[in-house]
């Protein structure tokens, strides 16, 4: 559906929008302009931190396992702490240095065009496919390839194809594999198969994700193990269960931004004369947040935030928690929805979708809202008018898939 078609929307005015827009312009200035050391130190403490586990892991696995004493106790602790390391690497400071977030401290060790992460997409590639492709034009569909990764139906406007009804299985791959799947995202598989894909361009970026795989394998699979010598394959089982934790992760954090109830797809036309405001709109309805503590939102690389996230992608992570407290007052102001619940609850209705959207739209119940009736004009309800959407929790909701 276009954005002008959302219930939550329509009963504003255009000044209203406009107005809001204005308002979330102010709150970027006010973060911009107040960037400061303290948020210097957080991201140069977390990447001591983050490298120091890694550290710890690797000297672990090498130094603990060479005794039957220490053997158990060795490979726990320096496989928790390599996934931990990679699952920081990635989340809080690979994804986030590599949106712009600490461009402003002018580090050329911290800078988003130097960044290269720990993981098998080539950064280049991921900042075209995410940074741009997705962010910029999030869960509309034909566009944004995050919807399904091209391998899953994520939403009821999809065409339905037998072959979805592996997709319990898809789903499960995507996950384990999930450093895979993203290397291979800004290939856009969908082009490839409907052969619109460039194909110079693609044997250029197979090419470059063929040497990055190739170094993540030498790396996690033959270099380390090898410097652990006779218990190589203990360093290897412990590197690759590193790997599928990291895997496993990101998968569900990546999942719970935009799939639970209430993140909303929209098709093509909704981009036609799209205003920033209007763009910022799209991205708070599109995007859902979960709760919970700080260690959380740090392990998650500040994706509980997602809709202040994808309002504001390049401002420091650190300072989402703050954002999120004027947005969500903004919200309250312009009867707007703000999707949020507690972790488990908001993948769990992610994977009910999925689940769900493996058959036919005719073997299942609609979980689009009802288009508004023709009598509804775009005008500011009075508060009797105005639906009321939020759960006991305070969460906004829409009806279950």
């Amino acid at each position: 559906m276009a954005i002008a078609d959302v219930k939550e929307y329509t009963h504003l005015t255009e000044e209203e929008v406009e107005q809001l827009g204005r308002e979330l312009d102010a709150i970027r200035a006010r973060v911009e302009e107040s960037r400061c050391d303290a948020d210097a130190a957080y991201i140069n403490r977390l990447i001591q931190v983050q490298r120091g586990l890694a550290a710890a892991g690797r000297v672990t696995l090498m130094a603990g396992l060479q005794s039957k004493r220490t053997r158990t106790p060795a490979w726990i602790a320096g496989a928790g702490m390599l996934g931990l390391a990679k699952i920081l690497e990635n989340m809080e400071i690979g994804h986030n240095v590599m949106h712009g977030q600490w461009d402003w401290m002018n580090d050329p060790e911290i800078h988003s065009s130097n960044w290269e992460w720990d993981t098998a997409q080539p950064a280049e590639q991921w900042k075209h496919s995410h940074n741009y492709i997705h962010h910029q034009f999030t869960n509309v569909l034909g566009h944004d390839n995050d919807i399904g990764y091209g391998v899953l139906r994520m939403a009821r406007e999809q065409k339905w194809h037998p072959v979805y009804l592996g997709q319990p299985v898809f789903n499960a791959l995507l996950a384990g594999l999930f450093q895979w799947g993203v290397a291979l995202h800004d290939l856009d598989l969908e082009a490839i198969r409907k052969g619109k894909k460039d194909p110079v361009e693609m044997k250029r970026q197979l090419r470059q994700i063929a040497r990055k795989g190739r170094n993540q394998v030498l790396k996690d699979y033959v270099l380390y193990p090898a410097l652990s010598g006779k218990q190589w394959k203990a360093t290897l089982k412990a590197n690759a269960t590193a790997n599928l934790a990291r895997n496993l992760w990101a998968y569900m954090i990546i999942f719970c931004g935009h799939f639970p109830d209430g993140a909303l797809h929209f098709t093509e036309e909704e981009l036609e004369d799209e205003t920033r405001a209007e763009w910022y709109l799209r991205q708070m309805l599109g995007s859902a947040n979960f709760e919970g503590g700080r260690l959380l939102h740090v392990l998650s690389g500040s994706l509980g935030f997602q809709i202040e996230h994808h309002l504001f992608p390049d401002l420091p992570s650190n300072r989402y928690p703050e954002i999120a407290v004027e947005v969500q007052a903004l919200c309250e102001k312009y009867d707007i929805p703000y999707t949020t619940g507690p972790l488990h609850r908001q993948y769990g209705q992610a994977l009910r979708t999925i689940m769900k959207l493996s058959f036919p739209n005719s073997w299942t119940s609609s979980d689009q809202p009802e288009p508004p009736s023709p009598s509804i004009d775009r005008r500011r309800r009075t508060d009797d008018e105005r639906p009321k959407r939020r759960t006991e929790t305070g969460a906004y909701y829409r009806k279950p898939a």
